[in-house]
């Protein structure tokens, strides 16, 4: 038995106070993973109010993590002690299901969180399936990188699985721990780019990271002018929008495509996206193979995420800012 030390919250909504606990021997396909960073995303300030209702406490949470492998099961081939890797949402799958098949673990009907069910990231270390610990392009920074295992990963998969290409028309709604990513991958494989967003103060930098347009939300008539313009909109927000006035500014066959989660069930008419073959979707996260592909990406092009860092020990003082909207765009935990 060997112990991980790490931060723990013992009820919903309770502040995070050190922890330990035992794991047992490394399992065949797992590695163990040196903490070096972690991200702190809004999905764990919903796990550690148990908002979805999936919370088990004690609770680590944690599953934007950057480190070293420091043990490997004896079944695992393709990494190497001492090797850094990154780890995003999902810690494991089946293996065998239709989906993980076609390189969709994502969609796993057993796939297992990293830190649901299990203890995450807040931690020193942290173990893992192999096959979701990704190698990390030796450019980029483990601080920056951090973020991309799930606000960047949410966001590049619609782009990818979308067919952005030079061309194409792509709004972004919300520029804020994802929208800033969202606004780079989408320059990248460029996009025409419009930031859509209630605050005037952030046009500079949205354009700085890859927007060519720049829409103030609350401006319905600009909002109204946009009909007919996009090929994909991604909606990043937690917040309810006129979706009428959004599936009308979709192009024909163009997509609104959320990761974020309005609190209101979405009504929009049916027949603007009868007549134009529009569609309405949404993702989860990505599969290893995505994931991969998007840190190449992010490597080759400078794609970061823009960071506030704190110790491991300062877990609270991230927590307590990142719920008052004070972080931009994304709070780091260092060990």
């Amino acid at each position: 038995m060997s112990k991980i030390h790490g931060y723990a919250t013992h009820a919903a909504g309770a502040e995070l106070h050190p922890y330990k606990y035992e794991v047992g021997e490394l399992q065949p396909n797992e590695v163990e993973i040196t903490i070096t960073h972690c991200g702190v995303c809004h999905s764990d300030l919903h796990l550690i109010d148990n908002d979805w209702g999936l919370t088990e406490f004690p609770f680590v949470p944690g599953h934007e993590i950057v480190g070293a492998i420091a043990a490997m099961g004896n079944q695992v081939k393709d990494r190497a002690v001492g090797q850094r890797v990154a780890v995003g949402w999902q810690a494991d799958s089946c293996g065998t299901c239709e989906w993980c098949l076609r390189g969709d673990e994502n969609l796993c009907a057993q796939s297992q969180g990293t830190c649901v069910h299990r203890n995450g990231g807040f931690a020193d270390k942290v173990r893992v399936n192999a096959r979701f610990a990704i190698p990390v392009p030796e450019v980029l920074a483990s601080e920056n990188t951090a973020p991309l295992m799930c606000g960047g990963i949410t966001v590049y998969n619609p782009i990818r699985t979308t067919g952005v290409f030079p061309g194409s028309r792509v709004a972004v709604i919300g520029i804020g721990g994802l929208g800033h990513l969202a606004l780079q991958f989408a320059h990248v494989f460029g996009a025409e780019v419009t930031a859509v967003s209630t605050s005037l103060n952030k046009e500079k930098e949205a354009r700085s990271l890859g927007a060519d347009h720049f829409v103030n939300s609350r401006d319905n008539e600009a909002m109204k002018k946009l009909a007919g313009s996009f090929d994909l909109i991604l909606s990043t927000i937690n917040q309810d929008q006129d979706w009428s006035t959004l599936v009308a500014a979709l192009r024909p066959r163009g997509t609104l495509w959320f990761v974020g989660v309005p609190p209101s069930p979405v009504a929009t008419h049916v027949f603007p996206l009868i007549a134009g073959q529009r569609s309405i979707a949404g993702s989860p996260s990505g599969s290893p193979r995505m994931l991969q592909e998007m840190l190449m990406v992010a490597a080759r092009h400078d794609v970061k995420a823009i960071t506030e860092a704190f110790p491991m020990a300062k877990v609270n003082d991230a927590i307590a800012k990142l719920k008052k909207n004070q972080i931009r765009y994304r709070a780091v935990l260092g060990n």
